[in-house]
């Protein structure tokens, strides 16, 4: 994490103590995050991430910002003070209210965001399969809720037994994402991912694929996927915004075919889109510090 943070509307130090302990969103895990790229000084793809936060916001009942550049203005000042122009940036919106545990003060929500080195995440990912981990009728299925600690207990324990991350299965055995990951499968020049209805989170970079990235000759879709539908895949990836488009190379320790070029293709097409978006938002932008 980098030396400097924001809380609402002020820059202060990591080490800085300002948040209470009556915050019941700190206290409960109630509230919503996200989490963008930067990249050359402008959060890539913000206006979905802001929409999808918003959205969980509702469901949860947690208090959100009604404009979108009230969180846009705040986090570009943080970027700048950083120096974090091609990062990570953690966005938290955190519900102050509520309970027998509330805290004294006046707002209805804390806004807090972080930066961070991007991290290398090397050529390909080892995966493990863990059963029973989303709950696909669940009203609040695809939220990104700040009660993560369930991902990050199966993530770790994947990683103690040597893999990189986990696909999680649902209560159907189907394939629905990884803890902090979508998943893709290319069956020739079709390329699938689970639909919403897995349990599994409507990722940024899942929704550009799906939405906006073109690639003559591959086609992007969802379709309900077995485990055994990635065993048969020509090639598997996972995405993410910090990840982009990641080549799995193992599940439970069997190799992942590798045998053709959609992923780098995309990878490539995604990679324009994000310089289009980078170009076209670059006014957006804090000036560097001198």
């Amino acid at each position: 994490m980098h030396r400097f943070v924001l809380h609402n509307d002020q820059i202060h130090e990591a080490t800085e103590s300002v948040l209470m302990p009556g915050q019941v969103g700190l206290l409960a895990g109630w509230g919503v995050f996200s989490t963008l790229r930067v990249v050359e000084g402008v959060p890539f793809a913000y206006e979905r991430h802001w929409e999808r936060m918003r959205r969980d916001a509702r469901a949860l009942r947690v208090p959100f910002a009604t404009d979108p550049d009230y969180i846009r203005s705040r986090v570009l000042r943080l970027i700048q003070a950083n120096g974090a122009a091609n990062a990570t940036l953690r966005v938290a919106v955190v519900r102050n209210g509520g309970g027998i545990w509330q805290g004294p003060g006046d707002r209805d929500f804390d806004l807090i965001a972080l930066t961070a080195d991007m991290k290398d995440w090397g050529g390909g990912v080892k995966l493990s399969v863990h059963a029973q981990a989303r709950h696909a009728a669940c009203e609040f299925r695809g939220t990104k809720i700040l009660s993560w600690a369930l991902n990050l207990a199966m993530l770790e324990e994947a990683q103690e037994a040597g893999f990189d991350e986990v696909i999680l299965l649902n209560e159907r055995g189907e394939v629905s994402e990884c803890t902090s990951a979508n998943i893709f499968a290319a069956q020739g020049s079709q390329v699938w991912t689970p639909p919403l209805d897995s349990g599994c989170l409507p990722g940024v970079t899942r929704e550009l694929l799906l939405e906006e990235v073109r690639v003559e000759g591959i086609s992007t879709g969802e379709r309900t996927l077995l485990p055994e539908d990635l065993e048969r895949a020509s090639e598997v990836f996972i995405t993410s915004t910090t990840r982009g488009l990641l080549p799995v190379l193992s599940i439970e320790g069997r190799p992942v075919r590798q045998a053709g070029d959609i992923r780098r293709r995309l990878q490539e097409a995604f990679g324009r889109c994000v310089d289009a978006y980078v170009a076209q938002h670059s006014q957006n932008r804090l000036p560097s510090r001198s």
